[in-house]
């Protein structure tokens, strides 16, 4: 059984779900961080220096263990020369 086939089997289960449902934000935000810092090129080094925030900081972010504020959110994005997006989008 693939990852693919084992969740969507997972998901299946309503308190799963729920639980897949409230983490989806935080799983987007790390895949988009790390995406967009590796398209730029940029280390966890050279994104701390332009953001002024710690590279272990910048770590524990990209790994699931911070959950950044808004505003810390929002100088990583303007330190990848980026801009937040937020859209609030129906739920399934």
């Amino acid at each position: 059984m693939t990852f693919e086939e084992d969740l969507r089997e997972k998901l299946k289960d309503r308190k799963f779900k729920e639980g897949y449902d409230d983490l989806e934000a935080s799983y987007t935000l790390i895949e988009t961080l790390i995406r967009t810092r590796n398209e730029e090129g940029i280390t966890q080094a050279e994104l701390a220096k332009r953001t002024g925030i710690a590279q272990s900081e910048l770590s524990k972010i990209e790994t699931g263990e911070a959950n950044p504020s808004l505003k810390r959110i929002n100088r990583i994005a303007k330190g990848l020369g980026r801009k937040v997006q937020i859209t609030f989008a129906p739920r399934d």
